[in-house]
C-alpha cells in the first residue's frame, strides 16, 4: 500500500513560527542613512545588525544598571 505524500516542508514557514515562539518584535526609526552605518558596522563587527544592536542595548543597560542586561 502507498504512503501517502507528506506536505512539502516550508522553511520560512518553519522560521517564521520559530520566531514569532522565540522572538520579540520591536521597531525602531532612526534618520534616514542611520540605518546603513549601523548595518555597516555590525559586518566590521563579524556580527548581523541584531546581534550589534543588543549588544549595544546590553552594554548600555548594563552601564545604567551595573547589572547583567542579558537575557
Amino acid at each position: 500500500m502507498a504512503r501517502a505524500k507528506d506536505p512539502e516542508f516550508n522553511q520560512i514557514k518553519y522560521q517564521n513560527e520559530f520566531n514569532k515562539k522565540n522572538y520579540d518584535r520591536i521597531e525602531v526609526n532612526m534618520p534616514k542613512g542611520r540605518k546603513a552605518v549601523i548595518v555597516e558596522a555590525a559586518k566590521a563587527a563579524g556580527q548581523s545588525t541584531s546581534e550589534y544592536i543588543n549588544q549595544a542595548i546590553n552594554e548600555r543597560m548594563e552601564k545604567d544598571t551595573g547589572k547583567d542586561a542579558g537575557c
